[in-house]
């Protein structure tokens, strides 16, 4: 069920980065990983087709998850974005609404019934 998706998560903590896209994997998802917005767009612009596109709100070097979010929906208009934050979504920007969301904390399962659900 899960081998046919491919997933882009950008995390800034590289610790949490490494844990969560090596259990992913280990669950059959492919994952590619990227530090920032910046490094997301690129592999998007190589070609690289994703099912779902996951994001933390607050990311480094100028590029929110939100902004990526946009950039997703017009670079890869078939895949899904979820972002998530430790911030209460009430305490957020208003999110698009093409946008899912996931609060941290949240427990792996939580994510992986999140990124395979179609």
């Amino acid at each position: 069920m899960t081998d046919s998706i491919r997933v882009l998560m950008v995390e800034d903590q590289e610790d949490l980065r490494d844990m969560i896209g090596l259990a992913l994997q280990d669950m059959g998802i492919t994952v590619d990983t990227t530090a920032d917005g910046h490094e997301a767009l690129a592999m998007m612009e190589s070609e690289r087709q994703y099912d779902v596109v996951f994001s933390d709100v607050s990311m480094p070097n100028g590029m929110s998850g939100i902004e990526l979010s946009e950039h997703v929906a017009r670079a890869q208009p078939g895949a899904r974005m979820i972002l998530s934050s430790g911030y209460a979504r009430s305490q957020l920007p208003p999110l698009p609404g093409h946008v899912e969301f996931l609060p941290k904390p949240y427990r792996l399962r939580q994510l992986v019934e999140l990124l395979t659900a179609r």
